[in-house]
């Protein structure tokens, strides 16, 4: 667990315009994982911003915990979950120590947090730190903006081989395929190019 975000992320959703990437409603990716019935049983939301794929998967049924490093996030993430009358546990935790949570989950989401690892170690560290908390045969599924993006500007475009190393050990990817990540209006665009990853915990 971690008490405080470094600022740069807290700044994201409380120094006035909105964060990019928090688009008001849960990425389409997860609507149509929610849709074939895959966000179910128990749910960790890995860097859940605030909460809109982690209430998407609460209305379905799942028991949610969503974490993300930023304070500022998760605040809004309770207030929203409170003001549709749905129930989910909402934490501010660093996803790089997940150990500390004392939970299991079945399922993992993350939208938008793998690429913000630049370093391979750090994203080694990420895959280590959700198999602490995934069960055996337990699924992530991870949306990153991808290297088919073709803009410098924004998050690292992950490569679908360093998402296969970072989960090289322990773990099974059971597919790549290719997908858009939603965010509001920027440079005449909506939509940036991104990677689905399916992957399974050995």
């Amino acid at each position: 667990m971690t008490e405080q975000a470094p600022p740069r992320w807290d700044d994201s959703y409380t120094a006035g315009a909105p964060a990019r990437w928090d688009i008001g409603r849960a990425q389409p990716a997860f609507a149509r994982l929610a849709d074939q019935g895959c966000l179910t049983g128990r749910l960790l939301d890995a860097g859940c911003g605030t909460g809109e794929n982690a209430l998407l998967a609460a209305g379905r049924g799942a028991d949610v915990t969503g974490i993300d490093i930023a304070a500022a996030a998760i605040a809004r993430a309770r207030a929203k979950a409170s003001a549709r009358g749905l129930t989910a546990r909402f934490e501010v935790a660093d996803a790089l120590d997940l150990g500390g949570l004392g939970l299991t989950a079945d399922t993992v989401i993350d939208s938008g947090l793998f690429h913000a690892f630049r370093e391979a170690g750090d994203r080694n560290r990420y895959a280590a730190s959700l198999a602490a908390v995934l069960r055996p045969a337990g699924i992530c599924y991870l949306v990153c903006v991808s290297d088919r993006q073709p803009e410098s500007w924004g998050p690292h475009r992950v490569k679908a081989e360093e998402l296969r190393a970072a989960f090289s050990n322990g773990w099974a990817v059971e597919s790549i395929t290719a997908a858009t990540f939603e965010i509001l209006p920027f440079r005449g665009t909506t939509q940036v190019q991104a990677w689905l990853a399916t992957i399974r915990r050995n």
